[in-house]
């Protein structure tokens, strides 16, 4: 008898478990849903957030015709901002502001007015500021994304090289911020956003010219924060890794130019190891409208500025194995070609299939 009691009691107790254990485990079912919904919901309200503060905004894009520059313009556009693009060539803006009208990139009340101007003059870029200010009567953003590169050993880089670079990648962006910078300063408001690199924090061999310039950037833009934070201004520090932007057909070549471009599109144009133009876009709006101080994109990017920082003399030693091993060896030719050049001299290659199929991902 207290056997059968004790085998009933022995029931009923995994009975109720069971039980108890379902209802548990419809408890945590409904408490992750509601979890999950209020996560969805505050993202939803972040994202509304993040596409209507800068409606009504004005924003400068300088080097905005193409590549990256472009796709950011695409990106506060659609968030209904009045774009200003400036560029030295008037074909790519005229260009750029027909794709962005075709679109429909510039709705929400928004707007688009194009400078032509070439930012290593200082006089141009004060120009850009006050066509800009005259136009909308302010320049809340400036967004400083012009830069030139050249690829080479340092044995057929020459010193002309250096000085480009350097009056692009970083004279322009300075003479672009103080040209704007007295009015955000009065207002006590507006953002400044670096478009740097990677190559601002890590020494990639047979780019010194623009590794010089972006490190300069670099410093010179966290320099900016600290000083114009407390001020009202923000500054935003963009590293980007390798971005498929199309621009690597831009890029001029010297030394063994077919074995420079070779490695340099492979990079530069396959999945995986970059990223698209219009993915980088998105991710520096939202920095943008965050006020982030400073963002690295690509996972590699960011490893690898860590890598730098944690490990210096592994870090330079890794670089010197792969410029031993991987890139080719200066060959005393010092004469500029561009990635344009090449890819017409080859009728074209495969780079432009990889890019045309991926550069939307």
């Amino acid at each position: 008898m207290i056997g059968k009691l004790l085998q009933l009691g022995g029931k009923a107790g995994w009975w109720y478990a069971k039980r108890r254990a379902r209802a548990y485990r419809t408890e945590a079912n409904i408490a992750l849903g509601l979890l999950g919904a209020a996560l969805v919901t505050r993202e939803m309200l972040r994202e509304k957030r993040r596409r209507t503060v800068m409606k009504g905004k004005v924003v400068v894009i300088v080097g905005g015709s193409r590549g990256l520059g472009l796709e950011l313009a695409r990106q506060f556009g659609l968030a209904g901002a009045h774009l200003v693009l400036a560029s030295r060539n008037e074909n790519e803006l005229r260009d750029a502001l027909g794709a962005l009208h075709q679109e429909g990139a510039i709705p929400n009340g928004g707007s688009a007015h194009t400078v032509m101007a070439d930012i290593s003059w200082q006089d141009d870029c004060d120009r850009i500021i006050a066509s800009a200010t005259e136009r909308y009567g302010r320049v809340d953003v400036l967004i400083n994304a012009a830069a030139i590169m050249m690829v080479a050993p340092i044995e057929d880089q020459t010193t002309e090289a250096f000085e480009q670079a350097m009056r692009i990648n970083f004279f322009g962006q300075l003479y672009a911020i103080q040209a704007v910078l007295p009015q955000m300063l009065e207002r006590g408001s507006g953002q400044i956003v670096n478009i740097a690199s990677i190559g601002g924090k890590i020494a990639v061999p047979h780019m010194l010219p623009y590794v010089a310039s972006k490190f300069a950037l670099v410093g010179f833009s966290e320099g900016l924060h600290a000083e114009l934070r407390h001020k009202g201004v923000r500054v935003t520090t963009v590293c980007p890794g390798l971005m498929r932007t199309g621009s690597h057909v831009q890029v001029k070549f010297a030394g063994n130019v077919d074995k420079e471009y070779q490695w340099f599109s492979l990079g530069a144009t396959v999945p995986g190891v970059s990223i698209s133009a219009r993915a980088a876009a998105r991710k520096i709006f939202h920095a943008v409208v965050e006020g982030k101080a400073e963002i690295t994109i690509t996972p590699q990017a960011w490893l690898g500025a860590r890598a730098v920082g944690l490990a210096p003399n592994f870090s330079q030693g890794f670089a010197a194995a792969v410029n031993h091993l991987v890139l080719p060896a200066a060959n005393g030719n010092k004469d500029v070609v561009s990635g344009t050049e090449i890819e017409e001299r080859k009728g074209g290659s495969w780079s432009e299939h990889l890019l045309h199929e991926n550069n939307q991902r």
